[in-house]
């Protein structure tokens, strides 16, 4: 696992270091960064902080135009004793769109994601918990003929670093990071007019997705989560627009958990409930 690692990024590396002077012809470098607060740090159902809140600075680059992008999240939790779960997030993705103008229109998503816990690399490789995936993601915003009610997908297929490991084959309890989620979701833009003056139009963001989830399962050690229905996760959103290409994003979260098992499942609490605060600037 740890070669195949290196041959993945090393691939990406030097396929990016061809392209880039092609691609640079074709347009300039854009993208956004910002920084999200979680009042709970929940990551697909888990919640991996235990109370504490966290940032999450990130960073998102559009490669001149070409549909490929280079993505990197950091997550901290703001209290103390969390510090081995400090994590970054490294993506390289494509997204693209498949007939825009047809009631089959599709929107797709597709790229690769290494997990890097850097208190716990692959320098101490029997303690390592670095975890790796690749992804595919559809939705399709004129399927149900309805403005902003856009129905999607998105399969997630995962697996350790380094197998031996407690995220691997060195785990008791077997719930190791190796195997396939299932995300269905369903969003809708509900459009809000004649706010006030200065607010003509504001749209309400609200977002579910139920998860099939055979396997994957990033904690190291304790609890596991075997092939089942997890959670449901309902969330709302409204972007405010700040001027000077900033935005700011208010959320709130609310999650209930199927497998609600202190030693099985996803989370021990049936429900969960936390605000998201994001600004993010756009160049």
């Amino acid at each position: 696992m740890k070669e195949m690692k290196k041959l993945v990024l090393l691939t990406a590396v030097v396929l990016f270091g061809m392209v880039a002077p092609v691609l640079a012809a074709e347009g300039d470098l854009h993208g956004f960064f910002g920084i999200t607060y979680d009042s709970l740090h929940v990551w697909r159902g888990y919640v991996t902080y235990g109370a504490d809140s966290a940032i999450n600075p990130f960073i998102d680059l559009d490669l001149f135009g070409s549909g490929f992008h280079l993505e990197t999240v950091y997550h901290q939790a703001n209290g103390g004793g969390n510090e081995l779960g400090k994590r970054f997030d490294y993506s390289l993705y494509y997204a693209g769109a498949i007939d825009p103008e047809e009631t089959l229109a599709t929107m797709y998503k597709v790229g690769y994601r290494y997990f890097n816990y850097p208190q716990m690399s692959a320098a101490h490789s029997d303690q390592c918990i670095d975890l790796q995936e690749v992804y595919a993601g559809v939705a399709f915003p004129k399927l149900l003929g309805v403005k902003g009610l856009v129905p999607g997908y998105a399969f997630i297929q995962a697996w350790p670093s380094m197998s031996n490991t407690v995220v691997g084959g060195a785990n008791p309890n077997g719930g190791t990071y190796q195997g396939c989620a299932h995300v269905f979701m369903l969003d809708y833009a509900l459009p809000l007019e004649s706010i006030s003056a200065e607010i003509p139009k504001q749209d309400l963001n609200f977002h579910v997705e139920t998860v099939y989830n055979n396997h994957v399962d990033p904690r190291p050690g304790g609890a596991y989560t075997t092939s089942d229905w997890t959670h449901v996760a309902m969330g709302v959103s409204t972007d405010f627009d700040l001027g000077n290409n900033l935005t700011f994003t208010p959320g709130y979260w609310h999650q209930i958990t199927m497998e609600d098992n202190g030693n099985k499942g996803v989370s021990p609490d049936h429900d969960i409930d936390w605000v998201e605060l994001t600004v993010k600037y756009k160049f």
